[in-house]
């Protein structure tokens, strides 16, 4: 099938078209009623909220347009477009993360103990707190080690803007470069014979060492196109994992079967059966 069949296959109103169509239309009349009337509350001054992701994004647009010679700011498309953002941020990479992370501590029991017992050094039975999540080092080592076998793209896209020099591989404009993540994090070369396994000893003295310097740990991109919501995902991950590892442990059900797949995100095929104990009071979650 040559491309022209392949754009106007893409255009044919399937059902499944349809149906994204309406959600999409559907989701952005939400966004749009939620954006209006909190710059309405804003400008009246009447906003109590003002300090979340949308007011601060908000609040700043707003000083951008006072402040620029030809008052021009972020349109309502681009504020619909981070609020999207802050969504996939905040709610579709953690989860993902998450879950892989709760199947490898489910099959990795040690790991699990290490980092229940860190969990408890550093917050005891009281609800976990920024500065005490910045400590968590052997929960970092974790997460990064997920993110390494399971990053949330398989791969990036990128679209070169000028005449570029990749070694001695001249690219021009137009050409898109895929960069396959998933293979260089687990390229046996940069990370060694035990690529493929769950070890988060790896990156006990950080992601630097780890790395060797180089540029081959790519989970949320790299440069100035890096992923936004980076760090809020990684210590929404660490808060909720702590507060998991406060209440339960972990193991995997028998039923469970190993299968990733490539969605938006990678996701486990068949759904994560686990069997939670519960070691301590709820009280305080």
């Amino acid at each position: 099938m040559d491309s022209g069949w392949i754009v106007i296959a893409s255009l044919l109103p399937t059902k499944l078209r349809k149906r994204m169509k309406e959600i999409n239309c559907k989701v952005r009349g939400l966004l749009e009623d939620i954006v209006t009337k909190r710059e309405k509350t804003m400008k009246e001054g009447r906003a109590d909220d003002d300090d979340d992701l949308l007011g601060l994004l908000l609040k700043s647009n707003m000083k951008e347009i006072r402040e620029s010679s030809d008052q021009k700011g972020m349109s309502m498309e681009d504020v619909i477009g981070e609020c999207k953002a802050f969504n996939f941020a905040g709610q579709e990479t953690t989860a993902v993360l998450l879950t892989w992370t709760l199947i490898l501590l489910s099959k990795y029991q040690k790991w699990q103990d290490r980092a229940r017992e860190e969990v408890l050094q550093v917050f005891g039975n009281n609800k976990p707190d920024f500065d005490g999540s910045s400590r968590l080092k052997i929960v970092s080592m974790i997460l990064n080690e997920v993110l390494r076998l399971y990053p949330p793209g398989l791969m990036m896209m990128r679209t070169v803007q000028k005449t570029t020099n990749l070694g001695d591989i001249q690219v021009r404009p137009g050409v898109v470069l895929f960069v396959p993540t998933i293979l260089i994090h687990h390229d046996p070369e940069i990370w060694g014979d035990d690529a493929k396994e769950f070890n988060p000893e790896r990156f006990s003295e950080g992601v630097s060492k780890a790395t060797k310097n180089k540029l081959c740990f790519l989970p949320f991109s790299w440069g100035p196109r890096n992923c936004i919501g980076q760090n809020f995902s990684f210590t929404e991950a660490k808060v909720a994992l702590t507060l998991i590892l406060q209440n339960f442990s972990m193991q995997l059900s028998p039923s469970y079967k190993h299968a990733p797949i490539p969605m938006l995100t990678t996701h486990p095929q068949y759904g994560v059966p686990l069997t939670l104990t519960r070691i301590g009071s709820l009280d305080r979650i």
